[in-house]
């Protein structure tokens, strides 16, 4: 397993960062075989959340109940489990509150990265900002950063923070795949390589589209998270598949397709060793549910795309090429 830098914190994590969101497995044990399995395979970076109402931090913290030393450790905040207005958006209570239920689950007694999981108009970015400095020097939170944030308010962040004298965002979360370039490339990667940031970007495969299982006018299987079945996971009303996989998109994956046979992979390493190409990125997310996707997943490190192949993904997946929905 590669490591890198994350940002300019001088902690080295894997390249390959490990999602547990588990949302299209239902076996706790699997999913905690499935976590075994990537530590084994060298992965030192974990990104936990609120997802399935506490389900994965739950799993993480029995995951690593004797490791917790091994790996930097991530989790997010926005709403908390609870029915009351207070119950969601970046507050200096709910940040509070969500930290505490966060180390009760994860059973540890700090986090190594706690990440804003999305932006609140109503919170004051400065009172969030001193919450969450607060969090720094209490040795609960060790760095902290966002995900989903508009860049004028991560700029404003830096800026209040460098201001006081607080604890700063040291690493970004968002979105990024050869089907969605237009959301870190224009103004984020700049904003991480200019502040030395690091960077944590999911959604590498597009919900699976880029892994050479979905085509163009091939009706996807029903238990997939582009099928018909509502419980697969995905809107059809805001994500209907013969929308997202458009023309240019299906071009896309014939690429993927004839790469993987050139270099003996699979389009979904093609596809994440495209994103591992870029120096402004510390690690992309995969999210897996079984441990043969782990195996999948982190086929992707320790080979290079040449240049005339990165230079072909690049073509092919010029943002104004991009379906609407990515």
């Amino acid at each position: 397993m590669e490591h890198r830098y994350l940002g300019k914190t001088g902690i080295q994590v894997s390249s390959i960062c490990l999602g547990t969101a588990f949302r299209g497995q239902t076996d706790e044990n699997t999913c905690i075989r499935t976590i075994d399995r990537a530590l084994d395979l060298g992965c030192t970076f974990i990104d936990s959340g609120l997802y399935g109402n506490g389900k994965s931090e739950l799993i993480v913290g029995k995951a690593l109940k004797g490791k917790r030393e091994e790996v930097v450790l991530c989790t997010k905040i926005f709403g908390t489990l609870g029915n009351s207005p207070t119950h969601t958006g970046l507050t200096r209570i709910n940040l509070m509150r969500g930290v505490e239920a966060s180390l009760k689950r994860l059973q540890t007694d700090y986090l190594d990265l706690y990440l804003l999981h999305a932006y609140d108009p109503k919170a004051q970015v400065e009172e969030v900002v001193r919450t969450l400095d607060d969090l720094v020097r209490q040795g609960k939170v060790r760095y902290t950063g966002c995900s989903n944030w508009p860049v004028r308010k991560i700029v404003e962040a830096l800026w209040i923070s460098d201001k006081r004298n607080l604890a700063s965002f040291v690493c970004l979360q968002y979105q990024y795949s050869l089907l969605n370039r237009t959301e870190f490339e224009p103004d984020l990667a700049p904003l991480c390589q200019e502040f030395g940031l690091g960077s944590m970007t999911y959604s590498p495969l597009a919900i699976g589209l880029l892994s050479g299982r979905f085509r163009r006018g091939v009706t996807p299987p029903e238990d997939s998270p582009w099928g018909t079945n509502p419980a697969a996971g995905l809107s059809r009303t805001l994500y209907p598949f013969a929308e997202a996989m458009t023309e240019e998109a299906d071009q896309i994956v014939q690429a993927l397709i004839d790469l993987g046979g050139k270099y003996g992979k699979t389009p979904a390493q093609v596809a994440i060793a495209w994103i591992l190409d870029h120096p402004e990125v510390t690690a992309p997310i995969l999210g897996a549910d079984h441990p043969d996707q782990v195996d999948e997943a982190f086929g992707a490190v320790g080979w290079f795309l040449e240049r005339e192949d990165r230079a072909k993904l690049d073509e092919l997946s010029v943002p104004k090429l991009l379906p609407k929905y990515w």
